[in-house]
């Protein structure tokens, strides 16, 4: 189970729903805003997939309040979504959930995203509108190669349909790149956000399907338990605060 951000001013603020409200909230805010003006120093932010306009928003928001911190956009490893982290070549991540690591802390979880189905253009699917989820048991599902723990591959290249049918396991990959070319070449099928199936959508050899029954796409905001970062609670409010629409 997804563990809460860990106390601090942000903590405080920010929660898997996004923020609570009241009085009490927005003097935490304001005491959050407070305690980051002028930090400098800087955050290395860590992503997987794309930078949606979602994030792109948190971050400008984050570089307007905080322009004395330089940011640094770092893409992570589809095969690895928490090494950087813990390696500390971040100060905090944007991962697909789950997230369930003794070591690590969620802070917001946004971008919920139904689920579509990447197949080759000569795949029977891709004629579709959409598909339901127990039919994912007629395809060799590509999977992810790599560190990631198993709880968390399995999220993202599910073994069984929810109706428990088996569904076949294709070759397993380490990068987003590898997994497209191999489903343009009909080696085996993908299962991928709405959202990084719009920005691939320009592809002639794949199609990305609607998929009916599977629990959305979700990306959440980690940092370290052991490693507090004053410029990775201040980027997690900026992202509660966009997840929930308030102003900056």
């Amino acid at each position: 189970m997804a563990r809460g951000w860990a106390p601090g001013p942000v903590s405080e603020a920010v929660g898997r729903g996004g923020l609570a409200q009241g009085d009490a909230l927005r003097a935490t805010v304001d005491e959050a805003r407070a305690a980051a003006r002028g930090m400098g120093g800087e955050l290395r932010i860590g992503f997987q997939g794309t930078v949606d306009d979602y994030l792109s928003r948190a971050i400008a928001r984050f570089g307007d309040r905080h322009p004395d911190v330089g940011i640094d956009i770092v893409e992570i490893p589809l095969s690895d979504p928490f090494g950087p982290l813990r390696r500390q070549e971040v100060d905090c991540a944007v991962v697909l959930l789950p997230v369930a690591e003794d070591d690590l802390v969620l802070g917001p979880v946004f971008s919920r995203q139904p689920q579509t189905l990447a197949v080759s253009v000569r795949h029977p699917f891709a004629a579709r509108d959409s598909l339901s989820a127990e039919e994912l048991a007629d395809c060799r599902l590509i999977g992810i190669d790599g560190g990631a723990p198993e709880y968390w591959r399995r999220a993202q290249a599910p073994g069984l349909t929810p109706g428990g049918l088996p569904v076949p396991a294709g070759p397993s990959v380490n990068t987003l790149q590898e997994g497209l070319s191999l489903t343009a070449a009909n080696r085996g099928a993908m299962l991928l956000c709405k959202s990084t199936a719009d920005y691939h959508g320009r592809r002639d050899s794949v199609t990305f399907v609607p998929v009916q029954g599977l629990a959305d796409s979700e990306l959440g905001l980690i940092r370290h338990r052991l490693r507090p970062s004053a410029q990775a609670e201040a980027f997690a409010l900026a992202v509660g605060e966009t997840a929930a629409g308030t102003a900056a």
